[in-house]
C-alpha cells in the first residue's frame, strides 16, 4: 500500500530588526525541517522584521507583496522544492500603517496571501494603531500534493468562524502563523484554541509561534481529533509531523459535525 503521509514542519524561532538575520534563521530552519522529510514549513507571524514595542520602523521596513522578503523565500522553496509559509511586514495604501500578512511561497511564486482579520486590540495592546485590517474574502487556498491548506494569523484563532470559513472551503490543514503574546494562562489559550479548532473542523492545524521572552512557543502540528503530533517547547527548533491525509475521512466518517450544524458563517 503506497504510504500517502505528507511532511509538515512549524518552524519556531524569533524575527527580530534585521531583515538579514531573520532570512538567516529562517534557511537554517528550513534546512534542518526538510532534513527530517518537511514539504512545507510554516514560521511565525512577522517573520520579515518584528521589534517590540511597535514604532514607526515598522513603515519603513514594510515591503511590497512581491519585494525582497518574498523573493528570498522563492528561492529558499526552489532549492529545496517545498513551500514556505511566513508573516510579512507589507506596505499599506496608507502609507501610516503596514498589513500584517502572510505568504505562502513556492519555487514558481507566490501560490496564497491572507492579511489578518481579527486584529489584537486586547490584553493591553493596540495593533490597530499600526496595522490595517485585511478585508473580508474568500479563503485563498493553495494545494500541494493532494491536500488543500488556507491561512489564518495568530488572534483570528479566537474567532472560530475564521477557521469554520477554511473548513467551507474544504481545507485539509489550516495553517497559523502567530506572535503570541506572554500572559497569565496565555499558554493554555494557545494550546487550547489550535486544538480546539482543529477538532471542530475535523482538519489538521499547524500553528508557529515566537518563543519567550515576548512569545510562548509551544508550536505545534495538530490532527483533527485534535492530538499534538508534533510540537516546540520554548527553544529555538522546527517540528515534523509526517501526517496522514486519510485521517480526515476517518474522523468524518465517525464525527460528521460539519455536516450536521445548522448554522453558517456570514461576514458581520
Amino acid at each position: 500500500m503506497t504510504d500517502r503521509r505528507f511532511g509538515l514542519a512549524v518552524a519556531q524561532f524569533a524575527p527580530g530588526a534585521s531583515r538579514e538575520s531573520n532570512l538567516s534563521a529562517i534557511e537554517e530552519a528550513v534546512r534542518a525541517a526538510v532534513a527530517r522529510g518537511a514539504q512545507l514549513v510554516v514560521f511565525p507571524e512577522y517573520s520579515s522584521y518584528f521589534v517590540d514595542p511597535f514604532d514607526d520602523t515598522l513603515v519603513q521596513n514594510a515591503e511590497d507583496l512581491d519585494g525582497p522578503f518574498t523573493a528570498a523565500l522563492q528561492s529558499l522553496a526552489a532549492r529545496h522544492g517545498i513551500v514556505v509559509v511566513a508573516g510579512l511586514l507589507e506596505r499599506a495604501d496608507d502609507g501610516r500603517r503596514v498589513r500584517n500578512t502572510v505568504v505562502a511561497v513556492a519555487g514558481d511564486g507566490i501560490r496564497s496571501v491572507y492579511r489578518k482579520l481579527h486584529l489584537y486590540d486586547a490584553f493591553g495592546q493596540r495593533e490597530s494603531d499600526w496595522v490595517a485590517p485585511g478585508e473580508i474574502a474568500p479563503p485563498d487556498t493553495f494545494e500541494v500534493d493532494g491536500l488543500r491548506f488556507g491561512l489564518m494569523t495568530c488572534y483570528d484563532l479566537r474567532f472560530p468562524e475564521v477557521a469554520r470559513t477554511l473548513a467551507d472551503a474544504h481545507v485539509d490543514v489550516a495553517l497559523v502563523p502567530a506572535e503570541w503574546v506572554r500572559g497569565p494562562l496565555k499558554e493554555d489559550h494557545w494550546r487550547t484554541l489550535v486544538q480546539a479548532r482543529a477538532i471542530e473542523n475535523t482538519f489538521f492545524a499547524a500553528g508557529a509561534d515566537h518563543p519567550p521572552p515576548l512569545g510562548v512557543g509551544h508550536s505545534m502540528i495538530v490532527d483533527p481529533q485534535g492530538v499534538v503530533l508534533a510540537a516546540v517547547g520554548t527553544t529555538t527548533d522546527v517540528a515534523v509531523a509526517h501526517i496522514d491525509p486519510d485521517a480526515i475521512a476517518r474522523v468524518r466518517r465517525v464525527n460528521p459535525a460539519l455536516d450536521l450544524r445548522r448554522f453558517r458563517v456570514t461576514p458581520r
